[in-house]
C-alpha cells in the first residue's frame, strides 16, 4: 500500500545576490525534496556519539544494503557516494585504459586523470544513447575497465535490456564492466535488470549504485558498488579506513524502512519531468523521453537562453544542456524561459 503524504515545501536552490543573479540552480541531479522526518531523525539520533570513530572498516552498511538486495554481504563495496566507490574501482584496476561514452558523468574522465587511466571517449549514436558497437571496438587488450550507464547521464536514456545483455556476452571475461545504475530507481519496474542474474552470469561485472538521487541524500555521500569473486575482493582493499560515518548506516536502514514514502516521491518527480517535457516538445524542443531525474535539452541555444532567464543548467560546447527536474516552480521558471526559443 502507497502511503500518500502531504504536499512537501521543495526548498530550491535560490541565489539572489547581484553577483550570482540565479533563481534555480538545476546543474545537479539532485532530489528537490528533504529528507523524510524519519530519516531526519535516525541521522541526529547519531550525532550524539559524534565524538566515536564509526567502523575501522565498514560491516553494518554493507550488510544492510546486502540484506535489502538478497545477496551476500561480501560482495558490496561501501564509499562515498557513487562516486567514491568509482574511484576506488578505478584505484584498483589503474594500468590500463578506462573505455566509456562521451558525454558521460563528468566525474568519470576526472577520475580516470586522478587514477592514471588513459580515458578512451566513445561518442553516443545519433540518438543520444551509448553506442555499443563503437564501445565494443573500443576495447583493446589495454583496456582496464569499461563504463556503462543506464539510464545515461546526461541524455537520460536507455539501452534495451536485450542489447545490453549481448553486449556483455560478447565482451572480453578479462575486461571488467562498471554498470553505473545510479538512476535506476527512476525506472519503470518493468525496465530494470535482474541483478542477480546478471552477476551470476558475469564475474566481471560491477554493478554501481547510489543514495544521492531518488533517496534525496546526496549531502551524505553514500554509494555502493555489488559484484562477485576475485574482483569485488581487489575492490574491498580499496575500502577507506573509518570512510562510512554512523549516520550513513542510520540514513539507509530509516532509508528502506520508508521506500513507501520515497516511491511517492519518485512518482511526483516523474510526473513533473514528463508534463515538463511535453510543454517543451509543444514549444518546438525537441526533448528526448528521460529515465531518470533529468531532461537533456538539446542546442543550440538552450543553454545561453536559461542562464538569462537566472535559471542554472549543466551546460554542453554544442548550446544543449541537462537539467534537475522535479520542482514545479523551477519547471514553470524553464518552460517561460525556452517558449519563444524555437
Amino acid at each position: 500500500m502507497t502511503i500518500r503524504l502531504a504536499e512537501p515545501t521543495i526548498p530550491s536552490r535560490r541565489f539572489r545576490t547581484p553577483a550570482t543573479p540565479t533563481l534555480f540552480d538545476l546543474s545537479l541531479s539532485e532530489n528537490p525534496y528533504p529528507p523524510l522526518p524519519a530519516i531526519l531523525a535516525a541521522v541526529t539520533d547519531t550525532l550524539a556519539q559524534a565524538n566515536r570513530y564509526p567502523e575501522f572498516r565498514p560491516a553494518e552498511l554493507p550488510r544492510t544494503i546486502a540484506e535489502h538486495l538478497g545477496v551476500p554481504p561480501d560482495d558490496v563495496v561501501v564509499g562515498a557516494g557513487a562516486t567514491g566507490v568509482a574511484m576506488q574501482i578505478l584505484r584498483t584496476l589503474a594500468g590500463g585504459e578506462l573505455v566509456t561514452s562521451t558525454p558521460t558523468f563528468d566525474g568519470y574522465p576526472i577520475m580516470a586523470e586522478m587514477a592514471g587511466m588513459p580515458l578512451v571517449p566513445v561518442p553516443l549514436d545519433g540518438q543520444g544513447d551509448q553506442d555499443l558497437k563503437a564501445l565494443r571496438r573500443a576495447v583493446t587488450r589495454r583496456t582496464a575497465l569499461v563504463v556503462l550507464c543506464r539510464p545515461h547521464n546526461p541524455t537520460g536514456t536507455l539501452l534495451e535490456a536485450a542489447a545490453v545483455r549481448s553486449f556483455l556476452a560478447a565482451l572480453p571475461s578479462r575486461v571488467p564492466v562498471l554498470f553505473d545504475e545510479a538512476y535506476v530507481e527512476f525506472l519503470d519496474q518493468a525496465d530494470r535488470l535482474d541483478l542477480h542474474g546478471l552477476l551470476h552470469r558475469h564475474p566481471n561485472l560491477l554493478i554501481l549504485r547510489t543514495f544521492s538521487k531518488a533517496y534525496g541524500l546526496a549531502g551524505l555521500r553514500i554509494g555502493y558498488c555489488v559484484g562477485r569473486g576475485e574482483l569485488i575482493e581487489r575492490i574491498h582493499r580499496q575500502q577507506l579506513p573509518f570512510g562510512i560515518p554512523a549516520a550513513a548506516v542510520a540514513a539507509v536502514r530509516a532509508a528502506y524502512a520508508a521506500e513507501d514514502e520515497l516511491q511517492d516521491r519518485v512518482h511526483r518527480i516523474t510526473m513533473e519531468r514528463d508534463a515538463l517535457r511535453m510543454s517543451l516538445r509543444a514549444c518546438g524542443i525537441d526533448v528526448h523521453r528521460s529515465h531518470a531525474n533529468f531532461l537533456y535539452l538539446p542546442g543550440p541555444g538552450v543553454a545561453t537562453a536559461l542562464r538569462r532567464a537566472g535559471i542554472k543548467a549543466k551546460s554542453y560546447p554544442d548550446g544543449s544542456a541537462r537539467l534537475t527536474v522535479g520542482d514545479p516552480a523551477a519547471g514553470r521558471a524553464v518552460h517561460a524561459a525556452l517558449v519563444n526559443l524555437r
